[in-house]
């Protein structure tokens, strides 16, 4: 059974930082280290929107709004993705998922990050 678990999100002031992580079990992630790993988010009433990637290498690519403030990294070992987010904003308010960038597997329930004084 695919299962993916997010953690770490929560209420923040602007300005502040938040460490979110995602483990990653099942079959299909027996092979973990060889796929590329991402974090979503979804505001209210918005679509889901890529927020960063990790590639097995280690390579990364952000979202022009969070580039600079956010930092995406993995442990193979662990099957875990990070998501670092500093310097957060009321507009990063989102619910936050990981999973494979192509081909995704199901979704896990997210974890809710609120930014607000």
């Amino acid at each position: 059974q695919v299962q993916l678990v997010e953690s770490g999100g929560g209420l923040v002031q602007p300005g502040g930082s938040l460490r979110l992580s995602c483990v990653a079990s099942g079959s299909i992630f027996n092979a973990f280290s060889i796929y590329t790993m991402a974090w979503y988010r979804q505001a209210p009433g918005k679509q889901r929107e890529l927020v960063a990637t990790i590639y097995s290498g280690g390579s990364t690519n952000y979202a022009d709004s969070v580039k600079g403030r956010f930092t995406i990294s993995r442990d193979n070992a662990k099957n875990t993705v990070y998501l670092q987010m500093n310097s957060l904003r009321p507009e990063d308010t989102a619910v936050y998922y990981c999973n494979k960038y192509m081909s995704p597997a199901s979704w896990g329930q997210g974890t809710q990050v609120t930014v607000a004084p």
